[in-house]
């Protein structure tokens, strides 16, 4: 299993070096996971790099896993929709100590 963290910013400036860091896995067997605990700052951009990783390696039968998702990703996730596509349980319902959209950089 390999890990890969994903470090504290998601923002559309870092989702190029996010694909660039995630590209060598998109190819492993091998479960990846990835630690998401000090994500704090999310952008659109930095969530498609993260569903097409998943997407590439799901389709290709590779386990992947999102692991410690911070409060801030899962708040982008739930709000776009794409918890499902994250691998993250319950995408529809707020964790029990969630904040509202506020807490989500570009939410609208």
């Amino acid at each position: 299993m390999d890990s890969v963290h994903l470090g504290d910013d998601l923002g559309i400036e870092a989702s190029t070096g996010l694909k660039e860091r995630l590209a060598p896995y998109l190819d492993t067997a091998h479960a990846v996971v990835l630690e998401a605990a000090d994500v704090r700052r999310v952008h659109t951009a930095g969530l498609q790099v993260l569903c097409a990783f998943f997407a590439s390696r799901g389709g290709s039968g590779y386990p992947t896993e999102l692991r410690g998702c911070s409060e801030p990703l899962h708040d982008a996730a739930r709000l776009l929709g794409l918890g499902t596509a994250l691998g993250l349980a319950g995408p529809d319902t707020p964790p029990s100590n969630a904040t509202d959209a506020s807490t989500v950089e570009n939410a609208a």
